[in-house]
């Protein structure tokens, strides 16, 4: 590949034991105030509901607030999700957003519901789950950002407030494939989230790139992918986070709700055969090891897809390895700090 590779943050603020929603939106806080120092170029929040554990459920006031913390990063969703949502809603969060901090910020849209259907119906009692509702909101959602003043323009009667000389920048993320083609049909960027689905991110991008057609928002295909990393010197910290992070995958393959554990708690958990061939198939969800190997696993990686930015999601059961594993990953790929 040849060119240099950007790594970005996506951050869910987990809710560690023993700790509140507070401290943990501090700790994304602090973070994003890191990152940005160190480097790297963009700081994704998500959107997540009925998640005692995440305290992540509306980004566009988090990133108003970390847009406010840093200065040099783009700040966006990871997504914003849409299905949730009013469009002109999310058009004039965003815009808002943009008149605030021009020039930085990420609009990552996403089409599944950030939950469970009950809740998603909750949320936006209108909602049908259809595909041909998410694209007509893409359409609507275009044309109240930019203004579009056609005849079958819904912004030609409402226009999304406030006007602004700029807007996001527009992604859509994908973990199935489905949403990779209409990205290219609308020409936005692609954001693969390997962290759900980790055995078809090649294929699909491909095809994106593929049926990529340029739009006023973006000349050429723009990708990048997401997975859970952790980097530590120390193999025995590695090691323990890879066992959190296996329980964590078979706890929501259970079917309940993610609860805040411990190493302790789950070292001597048991699980089925089954459940051992699971978390085999899902450590393709993750990449985790001490520097010298996580350099050659992340190169690996955007190499095999032909990207130059990779998303780090991670967790830890302290914040201070959490923050140490950004940290190492910044020195290891030689980030522009600040």
């Amino acid at each position: 590949m040849g060119q240099k590779i950007k790594l970005s943050v996506l951050d869910q603020s987990p809710i560690n034991k023993n700790k509140t929603a507070s401290e943990a939106l501090s700790e994304t806080t602090r973070l994003a105030e890191l990152t940005d120092r160190l480097g790297y170029t963009r700081f994704w929040v998500s959107e997540h509901h009925n998640s005692p554990t995440l305290a992540g459920s509306t980004p566009e006031i988090l990133i108003a607030h970390l847009a406010n913390h840093t200065q040099r990063m783009r700040i966006g969703s990871g997504g914003i999700m849409l299905p949730n949502h009013s469009t002109l809603k999310a058009a004039e969060s965003f815009r808002l957003l943009e008149a605030l901090y021009p020039n930085r910020i990420d609009m990552g849209i996403g089409r599944a519901p950030g939950t469970d259907r009950f809740t998603a119906s909750i949320l936006n009692p209108s909602n049908r789950f259809s595909e041909e509702d998410f694209i007509q909101q893409l359409y609507d959602l275009d044309d109240f950002l930019h203004d579009s003043d056609s005849s079958n323009s819904i912004s030609k009667k409402v226009k999304a407030i406030p006007l602004t000389e700029t807007i996001p920048h527009k992604w859509l993320l994908t973990s199935s494939g489905e949403s990779a083609l209409i990205a290219a049909h609308f020409g936005l960027g692609l954001s693969y989230a390997q962290f759900i689905n980790p055995y078809v991110a090649a294929n699909i991008i491909e095809g994106y790139r593929r049926s990529f057609k340029p739009s006023h928002d973006l000349a050429e295909p723009q990708a990048n992918v997401a997975i859970f990393a952790f980097c530590n010197e120390d193999e025995e910290i590695v090691k323990r986070q890879q066992a959190l992070m296996d329980y964590r995958f078979i706890q929501l393959e259970r079917g309940g709700n993610l609860a805040a554990v411990t190493y302790e708690d789950i070292v001597a958990m048991p699980y089925s055969d089954f459940e051992r061939q699971r978390i085999q198939y899902n450590r393709g969800r993750t990449l985790m090891g001490t520097p010298d190997v996580m350099k050659e696993k992340l190169t690996a990686l955007a190499e095999s897809y032909n990207i130059d930015e990779i998303m780090l999601v991670t967790y830890a059961e302290r914040l201070e390895d959490r923050l140490h594993s950004y940290e190492i990953l910044a020195d290891l790929f030689e980030l522009d700090r600040k």
